[in-house]
């Protein structure tokens, strides 16, 4: 493992950089601001290295992230509606700084969210796995949400090509969590060539409808016969610009998956991308209900990355069927996401 001076944050915090390196060349680069995945190198079928995610040339660009590429996203990833929800009868009132469809909502944390602060990191190692811990303190009040928490984010490298992603949670007052990991993928390894040619297999049977502003209705609906079904390998832009209004509400793919069930505290697969042209394959495992896959809809070179975030629903605090994202006193929060490359 390598440390590196990396940058100085705008309130003259100092920023390392981590790389890890397991014996088959694969090289993960970890930076303190925002907890982000900076890089992740890896060989297509011919051993040739390339970074197989979007990122930024210098620290001074991960300050400017509009698109949270690489980051670790809280206290909420994904969106809450019109920014409020209610715990034990007490309503709370969080940023809107997300409006799809001219709609308001609460986005990825909020204003400043945990992608855009700094976080202690530490190095940790393990049998056949080296790592980075990354510790932040999230003061109640912050962004709006109720209690103190402590976000713990590991980040392991194992010699199995795995790099895994480790999100614990602990709060002196209930408020929501859904920590996630929101790394843009390319497995071409060419950051300005599409993924439309990437083949995708979902593990999941339905998918969660929006309102036009982007909203779960909380209703979950079939995939078959839809350009959401990706039961089996399909390529990416094969229905993309079907008529379908989930398509035209998301301007393309930007949406959760409901996950086929597991056994209790079990991963399972919840996605695999093969780009056929340098062989690389992706496996995505999770103990997460859900995968919002979004197509990179609003990019600068729009398609260019793709995003698998493990996750628990969108709006959850505000949907009763959903899964529970309430964290309270003497609980734990915990999700585990574990990317697998491989090439064919």
């Amino acid at each position: 493992m390598e440390t590196t001076p990396y940058g100085t944050t705008d309130e003259g915090q100092t920023v390392r950089l981590f790389t890890l390196t397991n014996s088959s060349g694969v090289e993960v680069r970890l930076c303190e601001y925002g907890a982000i995945v900076a890089a992740v190198n890896t060989p297509d079928r011919n051993g040739k290295l390339a970074n197989i995610t979007l990122g930024k040339s210098s620290f001074k660009g991960w300050l400017e992230n509009p698109d949270y590429l690489g980051v670790t996203v809280g206290r909420y990833g994904n969106r809450i509606a019109k920014g409020k929800f209610s715990i034990d009868g007490t309503d709370y009132k969080l940023a809107t700084n997300n409006d799809p469809g001219g709609i308001p909502c609460h986005l990825h944390g909020g204003i400043k969210g945990f992608g855009q602060v700094h976080w202690k990191g530490q190095p940790v190692i393990r049998p056949k796995a080296s790592g980075v811990c990354f510790t932040y303190y999230s003061d109640a009040g912050e962004e709006g949400y109720p209690g103190n928490l402590t976000a713990i984010v590991t980040y392991w490298l194992t010699e199995d090509n795995e790099l895994i992603f480790e999100a614990k949670a602990r709060t002196d007052a209930p408020t929501p969590v859904n920590l996630i990991n929101h790394t843009y993928w390319n497995l071409s390894g060419k950051p300005t060539k599409t993924i439309l040619d990437h083949k995708l297999q979902l593990n999941a049977d339905h998918f969660l409808p929006t309102t036009p502003g982007l909203i779960p209705t909380g209703k979950k609906e079939s995939v078959q016969g839809t350009p959401m079904d990706f039961t089996r390998p399909t390529r990416i832009g094969e229905r993309l610009k079907n008529d379908f209004e989930p398509l035209k509400f998301g301007n393309g793919y930007d949406h959760c998956w409901v996950l086929r069930k597991r056994a209790a505290g079990e991963l399972s697969t919840a996605a695999i991308v093969h780009d056929e042209q340098s062989g690389r394959v992706l496996e995505i495992m999770t103990d997460q209900p859900g995968v919002q896959f979004y197509t990179g809809n609003f990019l600068p070179h729009k398609y260019t990355g793709l995003c698998l975030e493990t996750q628990a629903f969108p709006d959850s605090p505000n949907q009763p069927d959903f899964p529970n994202t309430i964290l309270r006193p003497g609980e734990t929060y915990s999700h585990t996401c574990i990317f697998k490359f491989s090439t064919r």
